[in-house]
Parts: C-alpha cells; sequence; structure tokens
C-alpha cells in the first residue's frame, strides 16, 4: 500500500568538498551520498509520514546498499526496486560554484537505475499521487516508456499526476524526449518547475505567457514556481500567492528543490491546503539546505512545523 509513488533513477552522489572547484580539476570529493532527485523526493514523503514507495533498480554492491539501507530506514517500500548482480548502481559527479551554478558527470545510461519496468495490473491501486521527475525522463528512452506506461495506469485508477520538470542539461540530449514531456504535461495535475524549467518545457520566454499556457492544459490544478532563495509562487486558477523561502546558513543547495516538492506533495495527501503544503515544502527545502549532501537535511514533522511556527512565513 501506497500514498505516493515515483519511479525513476537511483544512485549515489560524490561532491566536491567546496564551491568552483571544475569536475576536471584535481581535488577532493565527498561521499557516497544516496541521491537521485526520485529516491531524494520519495524519502522526504516518507520521513514526513506518508505510506511512499519507489520503482526503480540498482546494483547488487556497496553503492545499492547505500541507497537501499537509507530508504527502507526512513519507511520506504523498496520492494519493486531491482537488485542487479550484472550492473553497478549508478553515480553522479557534481560540483557547485559560487554564483548558484552546479555542473554534473552522470554514470547512469546503463545501470540498473534505469532497467525498472512498470508495475503489474494488480499492484499500486490505492496511490493518491504519482510523482514523475523529468531527470528520470532523460536518463534513458526505454525507460522513459516505462514511466510514462505507469503514468497512464495511475491515472486511469483516479491517481494525481505531479510533475517536477528537473531539467538536466547534461541528460537532454535525445530530441525524444520533447515528445515525452509534452505527455507528461498533459497528464499532470500539480506542476512544480523552477523558471528555467518551466520556460524551456513551455518553449516561452515570458514567464506569464507560459503559466498562462501551462493552465491551458484542463487537468492542471497547482503550478508551483520555485526560485530558491527567492521562494515560490503558487498559482491556480483563482490566483497567486507568494510563499518566502526560509533563510538558514547553506551549506549545501542539492536536493533542495526535490525536498520541497516531497513535502509539498505529502502535505497535500495529508490534507492541508495549499498554502499550508508550500510551507512545509519551503521548510523542508531548507533545512535540507542547512546540511552537506542531497538528503542529509534534518527533515521530520516536528521540525518542519518547528521551522513553520518560529518563522511565520507569509
Amino acid at each position: 500500500m501506497a500514498d505516493i509513488l515515483i519511479m525513476g533513477e537511483m544512485l549515489v552522489e560524490i561532491m566536491r568538498t567546496q564551491e568552483d572547484v571544475q569536475l576536471y580539476d584535481q581535488g577532493l570529493f565527498r561521499g557516497p551520498f544516496p541521491s537521485g532527485a526520485p529516491a531524494i523526493f520519495i524519502d522526504t514523503a516518507a520521513r514526513i509520514g506518508c505510506k511512499t514507495a519507489i520503482i526503480g533498480g540498482v546494483g547488487k554492491d556497496d553503492f545499492g546498499k547505500c541507497l537501499l539501507e537509507r530508504l527502507k530506514k526512513d519507511g520506504v517500500d523498496c520492494s519493486h526496486v531491482i537488485e542487479s548482480e550484472k550492473t553497478a548502481t549508478g553515480v553522479a559527479f557534481v560540483t557547485y560554484f559560487s554564483n548558484g551554478s552546479r555542473k554534473f558527470i552522470f554514470h547512469m545510461g546503463n545501470t540498473p537505475a534505469v532497467e525498472a519496468r512498470a508495475p503489474k495490473e494488480n499492484e499500486f491501486k490505492n496511490v493518491k499521487f504519482m510523482h514523475i521527475m523529468g531527470c528520470s525522463l532523460m536518463a534513458n528512452t526505454n525507460f522513459a516508456q516505462e514511466i510514462l506506461k505507469t503514468m497512464r495506469m495511475m491515472a486511469r485508477r483516479g491517481a494525481k499526476i505531479s510533475f517536477d520538470p528537473n531539467i538536466r542539461k547534461e541528460l537532454y540530449t535525445d530530441d525524444s524526449i520533447h515528445n515525452v514531456v509534452k505527455e507528461v504535461m498533459r497528464y499532470t495535475n500539480v506542476l512544480l518547475p523552477g523558471v528555467e524549467e518551466l520556460l524551456m518545457t513551455t518553449g516561452e520566454s515570458n514567464i506569464e505567457i507560459a503559466i498562462k499556457k501551462c493552465f491551458e492544459n484542463p487537468k492542471l490544478e497547482i503550478l508551483i514556481l520555485k526560485n530558491g532563495s527567492k521562494g515560490s509562487e503558487i498559482y491556480t486558477r483563482n490566483g497567486v500567492k507568494k510563499i518566502d523561502a526560509y533563510k538558514v546558513e547553506q551549506l549545501d543547495a542539492t536536493g533542495a528543490g526535490d525536498c520541497f516538492d516531497g513535502a509539498f506533495i505529502a502535505g497535500l495527501v495529508q490534507g492541508k491546503d495549499v498554502e499550508e503544503a508550500a510551507r512545509m515544502g519551503a521548510a523542508a527545502g531548507a533545512l535540507n539546505a542547512a546540511a552537506f549532501g542531497p538528503m542529509e537535511g534534518k527533515i521530520s514533522p516536528e521540525t518542519l512545523l518547528d521551522m513553520i511556527e518560529s518563522n511565520h512565513v507569509n
């Protein structure tokens, strides 16, 4: 039983220990950290108390153990995760720059991360939300089709579809991805882009026009435009609401947006209104940014409530 389902890549992340060190330069790395945007998302929702499940794949190796032990400890159902003895767990190397940009090298295309297949018709019958990450759609063309198949199945059963375009330019190498993204957008009930991703997925250069274009989809109910430390904006068919970011001493912004997504969807599943859920998302993103590692923030129902109550974000 799962209220929230995700299907996507699972990998470990090896990170530069400080900013402004190119990946081609010699220097120190830190890790492995359990990672992959889908894993970060679903682990966040699990820590907040939701019934969660992930469909994915890891190698039967130490990096796979790193991922599975963490997710299972936090309550994620990993029974649909492949453990391959033939190929190794996916890896991402990442470096950050002081201007806020980052650069990745992914080793994912021929790993168990993209070997998972859509569930059987008798599985996951009571899912309330299926979340999709754009980076998962770009990882492998066959894997993208399996995600689409799962999305259609969940939507037929009444689950809502949430989508974070989460575009990685390092993975945006196949023109077929445009058609895949368009199909996901047609099914999307909750859209969670950053500014650049919003413009890229809509093909527009103006934010207001891009948002109007998104709402041409009759299924779209909520659009949360995430803008990092500048906060986020909630768009519905009834208007716009600004949600400020929580101020923390940032150690590492990796995964903050994925944590926002996980906490926001968890809030909706738990019956919160859109603004309350968005504040949960903002708190989760801030807590994660205050820790080093993609999903190492101290996120729990108690820490979210404490941050929301102590900061009184409007």
